[in-house]
């Protein structure tokens, strides 16, 4: 379902914003606080809750929502266009999601602050989804009201498309954005999605920081094992249960990890790097036609770089049995894997089978199409993107990379010709486990500096 929003209609609703006058920061916590929680059962969702998060951003935003272009799409979803002076040029895109993820049952506990609370304390605001995504969103309707406020009018015309179900694969959010932009004709020079952040005390280059331009993303692939026996009572087992042979193939899986290689767009990545770092780095990175083996192996011990080199292979769900004294008569598990570039769906189904070696395990997956190939590291994107990094953090190293994830940016494959990852984003590297994980947050200062790197992004791309 798609419905146009009235420009002047929503002008006059709009005249006293409920949050006129917060920060980056207050309007983040209060984005948190409506539990807009992605489940993979979608009748668990609680849409209400998405209604509500709407209504505070058309009320937080008032001229985004009333002299631009908006459409809801798919009830929850946003399509929005601030178009440009000159039609002869190609438009830009932005997208971010405003879903999250559930905090894991019996993990509650462990978080400084509840996860839906939005506090503000310490510097930070924390809760689920002050990194993925819905700070995304913020910033750059932070960035956009900002703009307009200032008067700005870009040449180039920007959209904005913001989903509602990215972690539950995008379908019905970005999949139908995509749907109708392809109604309307509009085909995009390039867009910047989730991702990419500026990473502080890294590893590969201590005490600086370091700016990653995701040029590309992982590919995406579950595979379903299933196990079939015979079942019965408790006290009259088979010689071989079916959760046996599924552990036995499962254990398999997990001891024989794919084998670490650089491909593009790390070696890229590293040959950007190499004048930043000492020896014998600098050696290694300046000479990948022969130390790439060697590099690639030393990555892959790191938690950190590790799903750079290496197609990851990560063990997520078992299910067997109804009862402590019925032997189960079919145990099922899930493998998600995360793709290297050149890696496809057949390579890892083959290697699988192979490693598991036993007739009596099924295996099944449903797979992820349109996956987005890597970027032009020399175009306009990429250059604006570099543009605005460096007016928020001048010393920054800017370089091109590979996202671990997968993203939204696979609806839009077709209607853009490059695709970008980056939100401004400044972390250290064990900031990167909340996302997804405990204790999620994002400090002001880095919000604050989120936000300066969208209304870059935004008023550099839409001056070209």
């Amino acid at each position: 379902m798609i419905k146009l929003y009235n420009r002047l209609g929503l002008a006059l609703l709009l005249v006293i914003p409920a949050a006129w006058g917060n920060t980056p920061a207050e309007n983040l916590a209060e984005a948190v606080r409506f539990k807009t929680i992605s489940f993979q059962d979608r009748a668990q969702i609680d849409y209400q809750q998405f209604d509500a998060l709407n209504s505070f951003l058309t009320e937080t935003y008032p001229r985004v929502f009333s002299q631009l272009q908006v459409e809801s799409v798919s009830e929850y979803s946003w399509l929005i266009r601030w178009p440009g002076t000159d039609e002869t040029l190609s438009p830009i895109l932005f997208t971010a999601h405003t879903d999250v993820v559930p905090v894991e049952p019996g993990t509650e506990g462990d978080w400084s602050h509840p996860a839906f609370a939005g506090i503000v304390a310490d510097g930070r605001v924390y809760g689920r989804g002050t990194l993925d995504d819905k700070q995304g969103v913020i910033s750059l309707l932070e960035a956009a009201e900002q703009l307009l406020a200032e008067g700005y009018q870009p040449t180039r015309e920007i959209v904005f498309a913001f989903g509602h179900d990215e972690e539950i694969s995008g379908l019905q959010g970005a999949g139908v954005i995509a749907q109708r932009m392809k109604a309307l004709g509009l085909e995009f020079d390039w867009m910047v999605d989730e991702g990419g952040l500026v990473l502080l005390d890294s590893p590969v280059l201590p005490g600086k920081s370091l700016a990653m331009i995701n040029v590309a993303e992982k590919g995406y692939l579950t595979l379903t094992l299933t196990a079939q026996g015979a079942g019965g009572h408790s006290s009259s087992p088979p010689r071989v249960s079916t959760i046996g042979s599924l552990s036995n193939a499962l254990a398999k899986i997990e001891a024989n990890p794919f084998a670490p290689k650089l491909e593009e767009p790390v070696r890229t990545f590293l040959e950007t790097l190499a004048p930043h770092v000492d020896q014998p780095n600098q050696f290694l990175f300046n000479n990948l036609w022969l130390t790439d083996w060697l590099v690639a192996s030393q990555m892959a011990k790191e938690t950190l770089t590790q799903p750079m080199v290496r197609t990851t292979t990560a063990l997520t769900m078992f299910n067997a049995g109804v009862k402590e004294n019925v032997i189960p008569q079919r145990a099922e598990a899930k493998v998600n894997f995360r793709l290297l570039p050149n890696d496809t769906p057949e390579d890892v189904i083959a290697a699988i089978e192979a490693i598991i070696d036993d007739p009596s395990i099924t295996v099944s997956h449903d797979r992820w199409n349109q996956r987005p190939g890597i970027a032009d590291m020399q175009g306009s994107g990429f250059e604006v993107i570099s543009a605005a990094i460096q007016s928020v953090y001048p010393d920054a190293v800017i370089v091109p990379s590979l996202l671990q994830a997968t993203t939204d940016t696979r609806h839009y494959v077709d209607l853009a010709r490059n695709q970008y990852r980056f939100h401004g984003t400044q972390m250290k590297p064990e900031q990167t486990a909340s996302i997804h994980g405990t204790d999620e947050y994002i400090s002001i200062a880095s919000l604050e500096k989120t936000v300066a790197v969208a209304a870059a992004m935004l008023r550099l791309g839409g001056a070209r």
